[in-house]
């Protein structure tokens, strides 16, 4: 039989408290997110859905409204994805900065960041599409290869 050592004890009580902490935070930030209007990209409570890979289709479901428009002279597109090369984990939706490619990309919390901006999350892909052609200073867009 093995003799409990304060090592295991504390490696045992670091392991539940770290455990507890996790669990709060993700039931915080669902709470917390439900509250606020926000949705999360998955395990979204709706059940009953065959199709995808994951058992669900979600095509249609919280999908931003498409947007056409000049924006400090440039022309943003962006409207929901049919299909495409990148299996669907950029959030189904399209994105294109006179008329090339903006690869955008859907987090599980809800919110939207781009190749350009990677590192600063936007609410829609229209406001992901403005912060890029900010940040280009009007520079042409780049496809990814």
């Amino acid at each position: 039989m093995s003799r409990l050592t304060r090592r295991s004890a504390l490696g045992l009580t670091a392991s539940a408290v770290a455990g507890l902490g996790l669990a709060g935070t993700a039931y915080a930030a669902t709470a917390s997110g439900a509250a606020n209007g926000v949705v999360p990209a998955s395990g979204d409570g709706h059940t009953g859905h065959m199709g995808g890979m994951d058992g669900m289709d979600h095509t249609g479901h919280d999908a931003p409204a498409p947007f056409d428009e000049v924006y400090q002279g440039r022309r943003i597109q962006g409207a929901p994805a049919q299909g495409g090369a990148h299996g669907g984990h950029h959030g189904g939706y399209a994105v294109q900065i006179d008329g090339k490619e903006l690869h955008v990309m859907r987090n599980a919390d809800g919110t939207w960041i781009s190749v350009v901006n990677h590192y600063e999350t936007f609410a829609t892909p229209r406001a992901v599409a403005r912060a890029a052609v900010v940040e280009l200073q009007g520079a042409t867009l780049v496809p990814l290869a």
